[in-house]
């Protein structure tokens, strides 16, 4: 092979995305020593995206405190483009799911104020234009919290201000009016890009309660408990705004933050792959390429609703590029396959503990090892059959 591509999103609590590359590149030059890898940073709009932008606009690092999803003051960082006019924000570096420990992981209780936080000293700074990626999060708030930090109010029948410290999924049903006197000024002349790593409604069978918040330390109960208040916000939201956002795609997003986003803030959904290989101009790079490489921690039905090997796929499949799906774990594996990746592959070579799976020295061993196989598959093909 003389032209490889390497896109794997981050193994989330395990790898970024270019620890995973490293690896991959690796186990390409045991086989092809000659072979051109060209790497890419991708993310969905979790992980990784804020880091990716930044690199491609020339941008900075702001550092700041701001509240995790529990309330606790933590040290933060967002991205600023080079001009000084664009904000990169990561929902999961503040709001995200790493900084609750596991045992108090709960939805009902979690909240975005941090990630507000954040839009907020962005927009004392200049910023007016916004990307804010959506993926990783601990919360199932519908993004209230983050509306509370530019200045919104949430009030509940006798108007009287709801979670005044930070709005959480547990409240959602009591609010019955909203209050906008307060937004920050700067708001009205600001453009927002959601970035979105799912393309989920706000709620239903396939909405952000049902789908994501076990994932989030929700059981059962709480699930349906949560998409009852979403419906019942829902509701209020449109009657507030004039916007329905209950199955609007991506709505769904950060547990509803990106219906939070696109109602209040006029908000552009975008699936946040598509939006970041835009950026780094993927389309171009690619061409001439023998075999593109993308992956992620776990692979499932999930991956073809928006993931980033689905927008890497979806673009390679323009030029003709066959496209291999590597993952932690693997479920689904024909409706992966039917959606277009020639090979999916676990790097996980034997029944382990989870802890062990993750453990990021083993992981990255993994990962070399299973490319270094594929290319030995790839090399004896190609000189058996040339």
């Amino acid at each position: 092979m003389k032209k490889v591509i390497i896109a794997i999103d981050s193994f989330k609590e395990c790898l970024t995305s270019a620890a995973a590359a490293i690896a991959a590149t690796k186990g390409i030059r045991n086989v092809f020593s000659e072979c051109e890898v060209i790497s890419f940073p991708v993310a969905d709009g979790g992980e990784g995206m804020q880091d990716a932008l930044i690199a491609a606009t020339g941008g900075r690092r702001i550092s700041v405190c701001a509240h995790s999803p529990l309330l606790e003051l933590r040290n933060t960082q967002y991205g600023i483009s080079g001009d000084g006019q664009t904000a990169f924000i990561e929902t999961a570096a503040i709001s995200g799911l790493p900084l609750v420990p596991k045992e108090k992981r709960n939805p009902m209780l979690t909240t975005t104020l941090g990630t507000g936080e954040l839009i907020y000293d962005a927009l004392e700074r200049g910023c007016r234009n916004f990307i804010i990626g959506l993926g990783g999060s601990a919360t199932n708030d519908a993004g209230l919290g983050m509306l509370q930090a530019v200045g919104f109010r949430f009030l509940d029948k006798s108007g009287k201000e709801l979670g005044p410290d930070g709005m959480c999924g547990a409240l959602l049903a009591d609010v019955a009016s909203i209050d906008s006197s307060a937004v920050h000024p700067a708001l009205k002349d600001s453009h927002f890009t959601a970035a979105c790593d799912v393309q989920n409604p706000f709620t239903g069978p396939t909405g952000a309660a049902y789908v994501f918040a076990s994932q989030k330390g929700a059981d059962p109960e709480m699930v349906a408990k949560l998409d009852k208040n979403m419906k019942k916000l829902a509701k209020v939201i449109y009657k507030f705004t004039g916007r329905d956002i209950t199955h609007v795609p991506g709505a769904g997003a950060a547990g509803g933050m990106g219906g939070g986003l696109s109602a209040f803030l006029n908000a552009e959904l975008k699936p946040g792959i598509r939006l970041l290989l835009d950026t780094l101009h993927f389309s171009e790079s690619i061409k001439g390429a023998d075999l593109i490489i993308t992956g992620e921690g776990k692979s499932d039905r999930q991956t073809v609703m928006g993931k980033v090997p689905l927008g890497v796929l979806e673009e390679a499949r323009r030029q003709h590029i066959p496209v291999i799906l590597l993952a932690g774990s693997i479920e689904d594996v024909e409706e992966l396959n039917r959606a277009g990746f020639q090979g999916v592959f676990s790097i996980t070579p034997s029944p382990m503990s989870l802890e062990q799976a993750t453990e990021p020295a083993f992981a990255q061993e993994n990962i070399c090892r299973t490319v270094e196989q594929i290319c030995r598959i790839i090399q004896c093909c190609r000189q058996r059959f040339i």
